[in-house]
């Protein structure tokens, strides 16, 4: 489908979605969500896509989180919401509070600039994070008379010492990159050239692995988080099953004990 607020495209097995804003520093408002709930839903949907990589346009933010300027100018949205019960809006971001969506696909967001408030929480809403060197991230919303509701005051905590999580929500400050990286919220620290190149290298690395022990692996380790770790041991969980008696498998230790590089179908 044709998209107005960001861009998608498809290269090899890897998906990209781009915010595609800069004059507002990528900042997202409703149509631009449901266009990334769309998006993602589009890659979730694609048996030939394995891995998704988010950017935003330009060199200066990856999303610079809620348009503020649309949310004041259309107000009566809110309220007609509030006063009818109806909510037509996509998660922020697409997929940062929809519980209803599940992707066990990896996700990597290469953060190009500032990601701050929702910008954060989509980045933190994916599996790995490439940043850019001058990059800023936080949750600014206390300042503004708002809270991190896409997630950021329950993923922050989960994401770094809670002491420090809570420093940033408190106070609303921003952090660098490098600070960032110290607390362990991103992965890699690179020059802004080099952020969508790196995020294709974590992209390509992925896709040596057999896409469906990836995507059970990552579908194991969220969800075993939600419980103690004998019940996260004994559970069952779907992307393993499949993954179970698959032709990948019995692919894996063949092409090994063949000294060949395997040759995954995702089946």
């Amino acid at each position: 489908m044709a998209y107005e607020f960001i861009n998608y495209e498809k290269k090899g097995r890897i998906a990209y979605i781009t915010i595609n804003r800069p004059e507002r520093l990528n900042a997202l408002h409703p149509p631009a969500n449901l266009e990334m709930k769309e998006a993602f839903t589009a890659f979730e949907n694609d048996q030939d896509a394995w891995v998704a990589i988010v950017t935003g346009t330009g060199d200066r933010a990856f999303c610079a989180g809620n348009d503020l300027r649309y949310t004041a100018e259309n107000w009566g949205e809110r309220e007609k919401e509030a006063a009818t019960g109806a909510r037509t809006r996509a998660a922020f971001g697409g997929i940062t509070t929809d519980m209803d969506f599940k992707c066990w696909k990896p996700i990597i967001a290469a953060v190009n600039g500032y990601a701050l408030g929702g910008g954060l929480e989509l980045a933190m809403a994916c599996d790995i994070i490439v940043i850019a060197d001058h990059a800023e991230v936080g949750l600014p919303e206390p300042r503004v008379g708002l809270i991190a509701g896409a997630g950021g005051v329950h993923r922050l905590p989960r994401h770094v010492p809670l002491k420090r999580a809570m420093g940033m929500m408190l106070t609303a400050r921003r952090i660098s990159a490098q600070e960032a990286y110290d607390l362990g919220l991103v992965n890699e620290i690179v020059p802004l050239s080099e952020v969508l190149t790196t995020a294709e290298k974590w992209a390509n690395e992925i896709l040596e692995a057999a896409p469906l022990s990836v995507r059970a692996s990552k579908q194991m380790a969220y969800e075993g988080l939600d419980w103690p770790l004998s019940n996260a041991l004994q559970r069952k969980y779907s992307e393993e099953n499949k993954f179970l008696g698959s032709a990948d498998m019995r692919e894996g230790p063949l092409a090994f004990s063949e000294k060949r590089k395997p040759n995954w179908i995702g089946a």
